[in-house]
């Protein structure tokens, strides 16, 4: 296919060839790393071959809806970013408790204490269904046909029942010594 311009790519490969320099280019100016760049530079191209009017089109008119595809690239992934932010796992290891380590063990330990005692606060069916949710991995289908109850009910109970234990959890009782 041509286009009658001796100047303007007339296949993706082409257009790759003479555009991808530029789209690299223009993204990477955007974005913290080289991958992040490649992989977005990628979903462009990944992109127009999904556009057969593309080679068609003049030169600039090919880049300039390259440009605006990557463009639109940039903002989805500040999107993307800005919803699970990533965190570097050097920026953060040195708040990590190491699982060995006696502060995290005695920690770790005394919340499933108070965890454990606040189920046992529990009725006997919200612990019955905490248990086959959590303990056995089961669906809320699987417990509502063991309980004979309908799949709304068990939902409504498990949901009742994480909301009455983070509220029980949260309120820890004030020992003698412990300041108000």
């Amino acid at each position: 296919m041509h286009n009658g311009n001796e100047d303007s790519p007339t296949n993706f490969t082409e257009i790759f060839r003479r555009y991808s320099p530029t789209i690299f280019a223009y993204i990477r100016l955007h974005t913290s790393s080289r991958e992040e760049a490649e992989d977005l530079t990628l979903d462009v191209f990944t992109a127009a071959l999904t556009n057969q009017q593309l080679i068609t089109w003049v030169g600039p008119r090919q880049l300039s809806w390259l440009k605006r595809v990557a463009a639109n690239k940039l903002i989805d992934n500040y999107r993307r970013a800005n919803r699970r932010p990533v965190v570097a796992l050097d920026q953060i290891v040195d708040t990590l408790l190491d699982e060995r380590d006696p502060e995290y063990m005695a920690l770790h330990n005394e919340n499933c204490t108070h965890l454990h005692q606040q189920i046992r606060q529990l009725s006997l069916q919200q612990q019955e269904v905490l248990h086959l949710r959590y303990g056995n991995g089961l669906h809320t289908a699987e417990i509502a046909e063991l309980l004979n109850k309908s799949e709304q009910a068990v939902r409504q109970i498990l949901s009742r029942t994480i909301h009455m234990l983070r509220t029980m959890y949260d309120i820890k009782p004030i020992k003698k010594g412990d300041e108000v």
